[in-house]
């Protein structure tokens, strides 16, 4: 185990249960920052020191970062090396970017002798607080081998893709197949309802057969089925940025992604019909409203 000093960098719906992991099991020094007060007073209690950027460039050797997007990867790795972080360190990226960042953002710290990982997490909340993440990883091998102890902090599966860019590149895959799934999910479960079957034989029966998958049991189970889709959760917005970024990717290899475009319009719908903010699953709503046939 590294007994490395460790900054981490947003403490959101994921950050937060993974930072927390990480004061649980990390041996050495641990600093934390977030803008928002309420996200540190989450973590009295425990190791983790509240500090401002500053300090956490000051006196980290491993910097994760957890935030909403790109433009905010962007910005916080910029200011860290503002205020002095130093040559030798390592930031990990666990948010979900464009690749196109990932990589550009590495070519820019490494002109400071600083190593970025891109390191985005899958899997749910409950599985962020378990410590059961899987984390996607794009690094050269020795940076991997460095910060693979400070990974397995927060998940039970670790995955070395390859180069900088290869995690972002998995999860993209990894989330537009996710989004695809619900959408085809829900339509097949309004389909059998209004054949007649009732809906939780339904989801038990195809579980038992080749239909079975993750989103099944787990989006479908447990908020499709009884129709429950809390606030601050996944929500469609942040769907939609994901999908802007799987688009960016295909337009930047040339690979035409049609049935994405069908998915993609059904995440803005549920923006547009009142579902945002809301757990994105929540689509299987227009399906039963017949909002995409009203719009074709």
């Amino acid at each position: 185990m590294t007994n490395e000093t460790i900054g981490f960098i947003g403490l959101g719906v994921m950050g937060g249960p993974m930072c927390h992991n990480v004061a649980r099991k990390h041996p050495g020094r641990l600093l934390a920052h977030d803008m928002t007060p309420a996200a540190l007073d989450a973590l009295s209690g425990t190791k983790a020191e509240p500090v401002d950027i500053a300090a956490i460039a000051g006196a980290a050797d491993i910097v994760c970062l957890s935030l909403p997007g790109g433009p905010q990867v962007e910005a916080v790795c910029e200011q860290l090396v503002a205020v002095g972080l130093r040559a030798g360190s390592v930031v990990i990226d666990l948010s979900t970017t464009p690749v196109a960042v990932a990589r550009t953002m590495a070519g820019r710290l490494a002109g400071h002798g600083i190593d970025f990982v891109d390191a985005p997490v899958a899997r749910t909340r409950e599985a962020a607080q378990r410590g059961e993440l899987s984390i996607m990883v794009g690094a050269s091998a020795p940076v991997f081998d460095r910060i693979e102890p400070v990974l397995a902090y927060m998940a039970t599966d670790i995955t070395h893709g390859g180069d900088v860019g290869a995690g972002q590149v998995l999860k993209l895959v990894n989330n537009m197949l996710v989004f695809e799934h619900v959408v085809t999910l829900a339509e097949m479960m309004v389909l059998g309802e209004r054949a007649g079957v009732d809906p939780r034989i339904l989801l038990e029966a195809v579980s038992k057969g080749s239909g079975d998958s993750f989103v099944l049991r787990n989006h479908g189970m447990k908020a499709m089925l009884p129709r429950q889709f809390p606030e601050r959760a996944f929500s469609p917005e942040y769907v939609l940025k994901d999908i802007s970024y799987v688009f960016q990717l295909a337009e930047e290899t040339g690979v035409p992604i049609k049935a994405a475009e069908t998915v993609r319009r059904y995440y803005e719908l549920a923006v547009e019909s009142g579902l945002g903010g809301r757990y994105f699953p929540g689509v299987i709503q227009l399906v039963e409203q017949g909002v995409l046939e009203e719009e074709s």
